[in-house]
Protein backbone atom coordinates (compact mmCIF):
# COMPACT_ATOMS: atom_id res chain seq x y z
CA UNK A 1 0.00 0.00 0.00
CA UNK A 2 1.61 3.33 -0.94
CA UNK A 3 0.86 5.87 1.56
CA UNK A 4 -0.08 9.38 0.81
CA UNK A 5 -0.24 12.97 2.35
CA UNK A 6 -3.31 12.20 3.83
CA UNK A 7 -2.84 9.22 4.94
CA UNK A 8 0.40 10.13 6.55
CA UNK A 9 -0.67 13.36 8.48
CA UNK A 10 -3.86 10.86 10.01
CA UNK A 11 -0.63 8.37 11.14
CA UNK A 12 0.58 11.22 12.58
CA UNK A 13 -2.06 12.11 14.59
CA UNK A 14 -2.46 8.59 15.81
CA UNK A 15 1.14 8.57 16.77
CA UNK A 16 1.15 11.69 18.62
CA UNK A 17 -2.30 10.74 20.75
CA UNK A 18 -0.32 7.07 21.20
CA UNK A 19 2.86 9.18 22.61
CA UNK A 20 0.67 11.32 24.89
CA UNK A 21 -1.29 7.66 26.25
CA UNK A 22 2.47 6.47 27.03
CA UNK A 23 3.61 9.34 28.84
CA UNK A 24 2.59 9.21 32.42
CA UNK A 25 0.38 11.80 33.95
CA UNK A 26 2.22 14.85 35.47
CA UNK A 27 0.52 17.74 35.36
CA UNK A 28 1.31 18.64 31.68
CA UNK A 29 -1.25 16.60 29.97
CA UNK A 30 -3.58 19.79 30.41
CA UNK A 31 -1.08 21.70 28.05
CA UNK A 32 -1.33 21.85 24.46
CA UNK A 33 0.68 19.30 22.36
CA UNK A 34 2.74 22.05 20.55
CA UNK A 35 3.68 23.73 24.12
CA UNK A 36 4.65 20.01 25.78
CA UNK A 37 6.77 19.88 22.26
CA UNK A 38 8.80 22.58 23.80
CA UNK A 39 9.29 21.18 27.13
CA UNK A 40 10.02 18.14 25.90
CA UNK A 41 12.53 19.63 23.85
CA UNK A 42 14.05 21.81 26.91
CA UNK A 43 14.49 18.82 29.12
CA UNK A 44 16.20 16.41 26.21
CA UNK A 45 18.50 19.87 25.47
CA UNK A 46 18.88 22.14 28.68
CA UNK A 47 20.52 25.87 28.15
CA UNK A 48 19.37 26.44 24.63
CA UNK A 49 18.20 29.38 22.68
CA UNK A 50 14.96 29.92 21.46
CA UNK A 51 16.37 29.63 17.70
CA UNK A 52 17.46 26.30 18.24
CA UNK A 53 14.30 25.32 19.96
CA UNK A 54 12.74 26.04 17.14
CA UNK A 55 14.56 24.05 14.26
CA UNK A 56 14.56 21.23 16.71
CA UNK A 57 10.49 21.49 17.42
CA UNK A 58 9.85 22.51 13.57
CA UNK A 59 7.51 25.61 15.16
CA UNK A 60 7.31 28.64 14.49
CA UNK A 61 9.84 31.33 16.86
CA UNK A 62 7.00 32.95 18.02
CA UNK A 63 5.25 29.99 19.41
CA UNK A 64 8.16 28.78 21.05
CA UNK A 65 8.66 32.21 22.56
CA UNK A 66 5.07 32.40 23.72
CA UNK A 67 5.30 28.71 24.93
CA UNK A 68 8.48 29.21 26.61
CA UNK A 69 7.12 32.75 28.57
CA UNK A 70 3.97 30.42 29.61
CA UNK A 71 5.98 27.72 31.24
CA UNK A 72 8.47 30.11 32.74
CA UNK A 73 5.41 31.77 34.29
CA UNK A 74 4.23 28.88 35.76
CA UNK A 75 7.70 27.71 37.10
CA UNK A 76 8.52 24.67 35.18
CA UNK A 77 11.03 26.81 32.90
CA UNK A 78 13.73 29.17 33.31
CA UNK A 79 15.45 31.93 30.83
CA UNK A 80 18.64 33.40 31.53
CA UNK A 81 20.65 35.95 29.15
CA UNK A 82 23.23 34.03 26.80
CA UNK A 83 26.75 35.06 27.97
CA UNK A 84 28.23 35.03 24.94
CA UNK A 85 25.48 36.93 22.90
CA UNK A 86 23.16 38.90 25.30
CA UNK A 87 20.63 39.16 22.47
CA UNK A 88 20.00 35.61 22.70
CA UNK A 89 17.96 34.07 25.42
CA UNK A 90 19.11 30.39 27.40
CA UNK A 91 16.20 28.24 28.02
CA UNK A 92 16.38 25.31 30.87
CA UNK A 93 14.22 23.23 33.13
CA UNK A 94 13.54 25.16 36.77
CA UNK A 95 15.09 23.36 39.57
CA UNK A 96 12.76 20.64 41.30
CA UNK A 97 11.35 19.64 38.08
CA UNK A 98 11.97 15.92 37.00
CA UNK A 99 14.58 14.96 34.61
CA UNK A 100 12.96 12.29 33.23
CA UNK A 101 11.06 12.93 30.08
CA UNK A 102 10.85 9.68 28.43
CA UNK A 103 8.04 6.97 28.75
CA UNK A 104 8.11 3.16 27.50
CA UNK A 105 5.63 2.74 24.71
CA UNK A 106 5.09 -0.97 24.97
CA UNK A 107 2.04 -0.90 26.63
CA UNK A 108 0.05 1.84 25.01
CA UNK A 109 1.72 0.09 21.27
CA UNK A 110 0.79 -3.64 22.64
CA UNK A 111 -3.14 -2.33 23.41
CA UNK A 112 -3.22 -0.24 19.81
CA UNK A 113 -2.04 -3.42 17.99
CA UNK A 114 -1.90 -6.44 19.92
CA UNK A 115 0.28 -8.72 21.46
CA UNK A 116 1.43 -10.45 18.57
CA UNK A 117 2.13 -7.04 16.51
CA UNK A 118 3.46 -5.19 19.23
CA UNK A 119 7.06 -6.06 18.24
CA UNK A 120 6.70 -5.08 14.69
CA UNK A 121 5.26 -2.06 15.50
CA UNK A 122 7.96 -0.95 18.03
CA UNK A 123 10.70 -1.93 15.47
CA UNK A 124 9.06 -0.14 12.68
CA UNK A 125 8.93 3.08 15.07
CA UNK A 126 12.17 3.20 16.21
CA UNK A 127 13.50 3.05 12.18
CA UNK A 128 11.11 6.23 11.84
CA UNK A 129 12.77 7.62 14.76
CA UNK A 130 15.79 6.92 13.58
CA UNK A 131 15.51 8.06 10.40
CA UNK A 132 13.16 11.37 10.93
CA UNK A 133 14.98 12.52 14.55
Amino acid sequence: MAVDGVELFRLGRTLTRLGEKAIPPAGFHDLPVRVRSVLVDVFEHPDSPIQDITARTGLPQSHVSASVARLREVGVLTTTQDPADRRRTLVRRAEGMPVQVHAPIEAAITEAVGPERAGEAIAALETLARLFT
